[in-house]
């Protein structure tokens, strides 16, 4: 016996609106997506939190990105240890199987699990450190990120690990050899933004001059 219920009113009436106005006028896009497949020239890999609107930021239309989000817009190391990798699945179907383009890992500030992983590192948050923390141990991903600002002052630590969360997702991204045999080829590119949810800005990395630069 399952505990799910019908959805709550407000979202079946913006469903209805949604089919009514959108989905009507778009209706021959849509079977051609349903009959065609997908073939999105990019993977956005970004944060869970309700505030980052990938689709809204770059006003895609659906079928032009293939979007995970997860705590914090974080990439695992390659572990292939077969066990269940929700994150890595979904970097291994957006490579190999639709050959995307571009591998866009997208930070944005106030991110609630970067200031999660800052707290528990920092030791002001022992309920992460208990094993049975999923957040806890996902967050673990982002303790290199920790280690190379721990040093700074204290009030530039935060915004300076939301822009490793980028970075360590980055690097962890070429661990995967199908990566990086793509990225070396020239198939296929990887992108660090930072989106500023609070004015719009968007940064992105800039590899050669090792910071990142507005958009």
């Amino acid at each position: 016996m399952h505990n799910a219920k019908l959805l709550p009113h407000y979202l079946i009436n913006r469903y209805n609106g949604w089919r009514a106005t959108t989905f009507a006028e778009n209706r021959a896009w849509y079977g051609r997506l349903a009959d065609e497949g997908q073939r999105p020239r990019a993977m956005i890999i970004s944060c869970c939190d309700s505030r980052v609107h990938v689709s809204s930021i770059f006003g895609a239309d659906s079928g032009e990105f293939f979007i995970h989000r997860n705590i914090a817009n974080l990439v695992p190391p390659y572990t292939p240890d077969g066990q269940q990798h929700g994150t890595s699945a979904a970097v291994e179907y957006a490579v190999q199987a639709l050959k995307v383009a571009h591998v866009i890992v997208m930070g944005h500030t106030k991110c609630g699990g970067v200031a999660g992983c800052h707290a528990m590192c920092s030791g002001s948050a022992p309920e992460l450190e208990d094993e049975s923390s999923f957040v806890g141990r996902w967050m673990d991903i982002l303790r290199p990120g920790y280690d190379r600002i721990s040093g700074l002052p204290e009030g530039e630590q935060v915004p300076a690990l939301e822009r490793e969360a980028v970075m360590v997702s980055l690097e962890n991204l070429m661990s995967f050899p199908f990566v990086r045999e793509a990225v070396e080829s020239g198939h296929m590119s990887l992108h660090g933004l930072i989106h500023d949810i609070g004015d719009g800005t968007l940064f992105q990395y800039d590899g050669s001059a090792g910071q990142f630069v507005r958009a």
